[in-house]
């Protein structure tokens, strides 16, 4: 019979038979009382304690394993999509509503920053220009007028009085010029001709990814009408769990695969990981670099990276898988201790899977020992407990 079922055959007859008297006193402290040899019971504290009768142990044949430290090179696969890099894309639009005049350019054409995208037509900016150029003319009249009056003033041709006025007449239209400015910068297009024309440039080094602007067009300032990229180098926004996302290393190297190139492999640096975790998939975005020289990679792609967790060099601790075992409140692993048949149940963290082994983040140290075979079963008996069964102690 296998140790798991032997031992759970052994506990339901325990649970058949009811004992005339429990006590938990001087029983407990030395382990040789005589209710302690009667049945299986778990004391609680600051520290639980599950106590086995010696009959009974022998017949459970628990096994035990040591705490390990285990090479921390891990890595862990997320799923995500390629995007442009923050800096390396750009949205343009009309910064007035106007019509279309000409397009200079066309989608996946290479572009410069400040080359001409297109030229448009708007009303409200060539009315706008004409106020600027009326304005100014203004200005420089008042400001001639007002030389002019300070020269005959010295000369004593004319009062005082008359140079002032004309000093605050040429203030005042130098105001206008202001005003007309900041109007004219307000619609995105500072300075000009007076004309209704202006013209979108590029704000960056790219590529013309999208272009929605036709000629002819009504231009609405809240659409863009060209976007433009930076190919060369792109992001790839993956999401990771939480455990596994805090113990990504900046800078670190990643792998990465594209279901569009089955085969090759591409390599990534770690350049950021996330500071929220999404309520809803617990997982952390994480921001991946990649070159994109030879320009084979197109935003929007799916991908999967294998990251390296940790510090390549760095160890990580390990037990069993089947010594942890899940409570109400959290995984916990049982301890012997050096009275014989009393385990110490312990609270653990527990981080990722390793095949047969698991990690644990807190709890544990390397080289404790803990029960592998007969786990399962011990947790049931504390469950048990702290359901309040008449038949153990607490």
């Amino acid at each position: 019979m296998k140790p798991t079922l032997m031992l759970l055959s052994v506990l339901v007859g325990l649970t058949a038979c009811k004992s005339s008297k429990v006590e938990h006193g001087d029983a407990h402290e030395d382990g040789h009382g005589d209710a302690a040899e009667e049945k299986l019971h778990v004391e609680s504290g600051d520290v639980i304690h599950v106590h086995v009768p010696q009959e009974m142990l022998r017949d459970l044949r628990v096994t035990t394993a040591k705490v390990e430290a285990r090479p921390g090179g891990e890595s862990v696969t997320a799923l995500g999509e390629l995007t442009f890099s923050e800096d390396a894309y750009a949205e343009v639009s009309s910064p007035v509503s106007a019509r279309v005049a000409s397009v200079a350019v066309t989608t996946g054409q290479a572009v410069k920053q400040g080359q001409r995208l297109a030229e448009l037509q708007s009303p409200e900016l060539g009315r706008a220009r004409a106020n600027l150029q009326a304005t100014q003319a203004r200005a420089t009249a008042a400001r001639q007028a007002a030389d002019r009056k300070r020269t005959l003033a010295d000369e004593r041709i004319v009062a005082r009085k008359d140079v002032q006025a004309a000093e605050a007449d040429a203030a005042a239209a130098e105001a206008e010029v202001a005003a007309a400015k900041a109007a004219l910068t307000a619609l995105g297009a500072a300075g000009g001709d007076g004309t209704s024309g202006f013209v979108l440039k590029a704000p960056i080094d790219g590529t013309v990814v999208e272009r929605t602007a036709r000629l002819g067009q009504m231009a609405d300032p809240s659409q863009p009408l060209f976007r433009v990229g930076d190919l060369s180098s792109l992001w790839l926004i993956v999401h990771a769990f939480e455990r596994d996302a805090v113990r990504l290393m900046p800078g670190a190297d990643a792998r990465v695969t594209f279901a569009a190139f089955p085969g090759q492999e591409f390599t990534a640096k770690v350049g950021h990981v996330g500071q929220r975790v999404d309520p809803h998939s617990r997982t952390i975005p994480v921001r991946l670099e990649l070159d994109n020289g030879k320009g084979l990679l197109r935003p929007g792609m799916s991908a999967s990276a294998s990251i390296p967790l940790g510090d390549p060099g760095a160890t990580l601790t390990a037990v069993p898988a089947a010594a942890l075992q899940r409570l109400e409140n959290g995984w916990v692993v049982f301890l012997p201790t050096p009275e014989a048949g009393v385990f110490e149940q312990r609270e653990v963290g527990r981080g990722r899977s390793l095949g047969t082994q698991v990690e644990v983040l807190k709890g544990l140290s390397v080289g404790d020992e803990v029960v592998v075979d007969g786990a399962f079963l011990l947790k049931a008996e504390v469950e048990k407990s702290q359901g309040g069964g008449d038949e153990h102690g607490h």
